[in-house]
């Protein structure tokens, strides 16, 4: 059974040292921009802390995403927070990310209904 989404936490830097507080194990994560909350990153994997860890959020960027000279994640590593939510294995951690990406889209598809009827 998938537990609850720890709280929000603050991406740590590698730089002074600081440490990813999440499970080794199956799990779903999320970054957010704090201040703005966009979407970061989002997605399951098989150890959760590694997923984590291996992120490109210090303005590293792929060879892909180069060529077509994307930005990177976020300005800031202090600008991102993440949460979590363990999983007793690694499909319950796939069908658990796919039914809130699921709830999310329908989320925004209803927002943007909404703001359509308003004007």
């Amino acid at each position: 059974m998938v537990q609850t989404w720890s709280s929000w936490k603050r991406f740590p830097d590698a730089q002074f040292g600081d440490h990813v507080e999440a499970p080794i194990g199956p799990g779903v994560y999320e970054v957010r921009h704090t201040m703005t909350g966009r979407l970061i990153a989002f997605g399951h994997a098989r150890n959760v802390a590694n997923a984590l860890g291996e992120l490109k959020v210090h303005g590293a960027v792929g060879t892909f995403a180069r060529l077509f000279k994307r930005e990177p994640l976020a300005p800031r590593v202090s600008d991102l927070e993440y949460r979590t939510c363990a999983a007793s294995t690694r499909a319950e951690a796939k069908t658990t990310a796919s039914r809130l990406l699921g709830l999310r889209q329908t989320a925004w598809r209803r927002r943007m209904d909404l703001g359509l009827a308003s004007r």
